[in-house]
């Protein structure tokens, strides 16, 4: 039988500010990529979300990012390597106390907005990513794109590279995504949305914003939490995938 996670990005809040309905979007996802405080989160918001994911049972991940509050991680950003890994592995260790203290533990990493992107292509940042992974755990896996830098150095360093797909962005034909800054880069379709998951989850494949029909072999899939109606449409998406004969599953 086919088998999907579901993971959402949580805790995407400062203060007194909240983007994400992290409580309901946590009754339905199997895995949480909870802001570790460079591009959102604080200590009472990590501590709150890794608290209701594990009463639960919801996997918690650590959403590693560039240092950029005030652009929500998705400025292009020149770090350079020494300081990136130390700043991977800092994020890391800070969401592993709040995960232990409610009786979890940080299960996976994946990079944030324009930290993702970057270590698509680039393998001098992608490095620096696996080594404050590497810093902070050296068993942890790795969430990102099919066919990255990032899960290909991954993999070699020794680290579980797990791949992951968007059904609510649109694709080039090479499997990137279209960037945000380019018109229909969002699907915004709630149907569409539902669709693309399903065929993500049964057949690995999704059409791209050219239209063609590309391959997308995903573990996991990504709905974002800082999307109108994403709760529903989080559900929404569940519900068919499990009707569809599909498990939805953590995997790590």
């Amino acid at each position: 039988m086919t088998s999907i996670d579901l993971n959402a990005d949580l805790g995407e809040g400062f203060g007194r500010w909240r983007l994400t309905d992290d409580e309901q979007l946590l009754s339905v996802v199997t895995s949480a990529n909870v802001a570790c405080g460079f591009h959102a989160g604080d200590a009472a918001t990590m501590r709150r979300v890794c608290e209701l994911a594990a009463e639960r049972g919801v996997t918690i991940g650590a959403q590693v990012s560039y240092r950029d509050l005030a652009g929500f991680g998705r400025r292009a950003m020149d770090v350079p390597p020494a300081e990136l890994a130390a700043e991977v592995a800092y994020q890391i260790g800070a969401l592993e106390v709040f995960a232990r203290a409610a009786g979890g533990r940080v299960a996976y990493v994946k990079p944030h907005g324009a930290l993702y992107n970057r270590v698509v292509h680039d393998e001098e940042q992608a490095a620096a990513v696996v080594d404050g992974v590497l810093l902070a755990d050296a068993s942890l896996p790795v969430l990102g794109l099919p066919g990255s830098r990032l899960l290909e150095l991954a993999g070699k360093a020794g680290l579980p590279a797990v791949t992951e797909a968007f059904a609510d962005r649109a694709y080039t034909d090479e499997g990137t995504l279209v960037p945000r800054g380019r018109e229909g880069a969002v699907v915004s379709d709630p149907e569409a949305v539902v669709e693309r998951s399903v065929e993500l989850a049964r057949s690995g494949a999704v059409v791209a914003h050219s239209g063609a029909r590309i391959g997308v072999r995903a573990r996991s899939l990504c709905l974002h939490g800082d999307t109108p109606g994403a709760v529903e449409l989080a559900r929404r998406v569940r519900t068919r995938l499990t009707e569809a004969g599909v498990t939805v599953a953590a995997f790590a």
